[in-house]
């Protein structure tokens, strides 16, 4: 089966307009988007990543309180003065190129009701070509081309494409899962989805194959969303306009296909994945990655290392750290 007049994937959506209650009270006043993964937000290793697939024209569907992610994606007129004054081109460069990744745009959900209604909101800018949807709480690493992949499969079956990745089967729930079987001469890690079901009742999935933060949708996806009611959570998934298109793979910009994916990838959804990215991307660092896994080597086998809770022996949450 091939894709007959397909368009090459030219634009991308970034759903940034979530609260980031898990990360309170740092989101209080900060985008999660913009908490720092080493040296950079979270946020950047995303639209690097878009950059990377040749992808340059880039909407962020944001809500209050994201006015940092503008900021951080503009020009630093007086920072950048400053650093050039002192002659710090390094930290200059640093500056400059979060400001020179694609053409950025940036529009208001207005309220959250879901990953649905975020894509939905997209629509106009996006208009009648296939589009590629990144979350930002995976980052993928820059070794592993997961995006180009998905574009080529788009490219060679039409529809819309998933990631998915085999998770443990205690952990299924927690995300959306898809029921897949093979196509006939597809490449290793190409599958066509059945199914899907969004978050499944313990014991109840399909399969251990999840679907993690990366899709490129066909256009009438957002014929699907307007008539897409709320689902889990009461919020519009997009999971369930995708089930939709893949019970029907023969209506226009119907079918979905997966690929299965077995590289890096860094959740930073939450807290404790959130401080493994950290230590997995600062132990490759190019800069410091090297010391930084000799101090990690010798800390975890230190007296302090082996400790199991707080120095009174009674467990904290960081709270209470100072004099």
């Amino acid at each position: 089966m091939t894709a007959e007049g397909f368009c090459r994937v030219r634009k991308a959506v970034i759903p940034a307009a979530g609260l980031g209650t898990r990360f309170l009270p740092s989101t209080k006043a900060i985008p999660k988007e913009m908490l720092p993964v080493v040296d950079k937000p979270a946020i950047q290793y995303v639209v690097e990543e878009a950059e990377r697939a040749g992808i340059h024209d880039i909407l962020m569907v944001t809500g209050r309180n994201k006015a940092a992610l503008e900021d951080h994606f503009d020009r630093h007129w007086e920072l950048e003065q400053a650093l050039e004054r002192k002659g710090d081109k390094l930290r200059l460069q640093r500056v400059q190129k979060s400001a020179n990744l694609g053409n950025v745009h940036f529009i208001r959900q207005g309220e959250p009701r879901g990953l649905g209604h975020a894509v939905l909101c997209a629509k106009t800018h996006v208009g009648d070509s296939p589009f590629a949807v990144l979350l930002g709480d995976d980052l993928i690493d820059e070794r592993d081309p997961l995006l180009d992949t998905m574009i080529q499969a788009q490219e060679l079956y039409g529809g819309s494409v998933v990631a998915l990745m085999e998770v443990p089967e205690d952990q299924i729930h927690l995300y959306g899962c898809a029921a897949v079987s093979q196509i006939d001469g597809a490449a290793d890690g190409l599958v066509r989805v059945d199914s899907l079901v969004e978050k499944p009742a313990i014991g109840e999935a399909p399969s251990n194959l999840a679907i993690i933060g990366r899709y490129v949708l066909s256009p009438e996806i957002f014929d699907v969303l307007e008539h897409t009611g709320p689902g889990r959570g009461g919020e519009i998934q997009l999971t369930d306009a995708l089930l939709e298109l893949a019970k029907e793979p023969d209506r226009p910009g119907g079918g979905v296909t997966g690929v299965v994916f077995g590289g890096r990838r860094y959740d930073t959804g939450d807290r404790l994945d959130y401080l493994k990215a950290m230590v997995r991307l600062g132990a490759r660092h190019r800069d410091f990655g090297a010391d930084f896994r000799s101090w990690l080597t010798s800390w975890v086998d230190s007296e302090e290392g082996r400790e199991r809770n707080g120095s009174n022996g009674e467990p904290h949450d960081g709270e209470h750290l100072g004099p």
